[in-house]
């Protein structure tokens, strides 16, 4: 609130220099309305641009420091979910994507708080920007207004190309850090077996795909801004001819007002196409994240911890496991394990037989569809895993 609040300010006192620009012309043409009336103007003047550069500070850095609080929280969030995740969310959500949750969609969901406050204040900016204009061309000021509308009812159907586009990208850039990451990771076996040509040829292949995606979304965001930077002079264009023909008279007062006026409505307009590509971005990697802190998690209930003697660690009486909790088919069953205390256990079997099922049903990481796995409160598990 307190951001939004130096927000609005900052748009009041920038929106105060057309009229007092207005004031000092008509006090140089000998229209002022008390003797010291030039020195007054000049100390507002010097009172608001002190004011809409502070206001603009404080805006700026509470909003960046809310978004990187967001960040960190996100980046957290993430990390946490990533560590409790199921078997089957973890086939969905993988290692390249959960790099761009934190890597980028959260940047992204940080970077919005700032450009959070220029979706409204960029349309306080223009109607008041118009007020002035009306104040100062009477009815051509409805000229620079259709000019602005058509402007934003000619951007709706790209700001919809850019958020598909946006997307699009977003999918090509988990499957390529996802592949980057797999080959990094095993780059000795890559080596071993002279895969790094193949290897190559498929990352490059990928990356292909997302530039293909991110050209269309930068092309589709030039034609964007070519088309807000361009309704300035249209609008300038605009309002000076429906003058001449309305009859409107221009003098020094209005020319000078209407130029300045100008400068706020061109600051708005330009920042609109960044503002709807923020917001896009936003929007899809808020969406991305929701649904992997959505995804589903280990059942905390696959095994039973209870308060009793140390003699079984672990105890399986006829249990079922399975990767995917809805199969009708279990990956082990009926198995009943007893371990002792001190006791040490060699699991055998062919690969492919569910060893590696077993540790990890030990460890509570493959949901049971039958039977009873219970294990001591005060007992700790570790999995020391195979190097490659």
């Amino acid at each position: 609130m307190l951001s939004g609040f130096f927000a609005l300010l900052k748009v009041l006192t920038l929106s105060t220099g057309p009229i007092i620009l207005k004031a000092f012309i008509n006090v140089s043409l000998g229209k002022g309305t008390f003797k010291y009336e030039g020195y007054a103007l000049a100390a507002l003047l010097f009172v608001c641009k002190c004011c809409e550069s502070l206001s603009e500070r404080q805006w700026y850095f509470r909003t960046r420091r809310l978004g990187l609080q967001a960040r960190s929280l996100l980046s957290a969030a993430i990390y946490k979910k990533q560590q409790r995740l199921s078997n089957a969310a973890k086939m969905k959500h993988s290692s390249g994507q959960i790099i761009n949750y934190v890597t980028v969609d959260a940047y992204r969901i940080g970077e919005f708080p700032y450009w959070f406050h220029q979706t409204w204040t960029t349309s306080v900016q223009l109607c008041i920007a118009l007020a002035i204009l009306y104040n100062a061309v009477g009815a051509a000021m409805i000229s620079s207004l259709v000019v602005i509308i058509l402007t934003v009812l000619c951007n709706a159907p790209l700001a919809r190309f850019q958020h598909k586009f946006q997307s699009k990208l977003m999918e090509a850039q988990d499957v390529r850090l996802k592949a980057m990451s797999e080959s990094l990771v095993h780059m000795k076996v890559l080596k071993l077996y002279a895969w790094e040509g193949h290897f190559k040829k498929v990352i490059e292949g990928l990356r292909e795909v997302e530039y293909k995606w991110l050209s269309a979304f930068q092309l589709w965001r030039a034609y964007n801004s070519f088309l807000f930077w361009a309704s300035p002079a249209l609008v300038s264009v605009a309002t000076f001819v429906t003058c001449y023909l309305l009859k409107i008279p221009l003098d020094a007062s209005n020319v000078f007002t209407f130029v300045a006026t100008l400068r706020l409505v061109q600051d708005p307009v330009r920042t609109i196409p960044d503002v709807i590509a923020v917001v896009i971005q936003a929007k899809v990697a808020f969406t991305r994240i929701s649904k992997f802190l959505d995804a589903p998690e280990l059942n905390e209930h696959v095994r039973k911890k209870y308060y009793g003697a140390i003699d079984y660690p672990i105890a399986m009486n006829s249990c079922s496991f399975s990767w995917d909790e809805n199969t009708s088919k279990p990956t082990l069953k009926n198995i009943n394990l007893a371990v002792k205390a001190g006791e040490k256990v060699a699991i055998c079997g062919e690969v492919g037989s569910g060893k590696s099922t077993l540790l990890a049903a030990v460890l509570g990481e493959v949901p049971k569809t039958e039977g009873a796995a219970k294990i001591p409160q005060h007992t700790r598990e570790v999995l020391v895993g195979q190097g490659p």
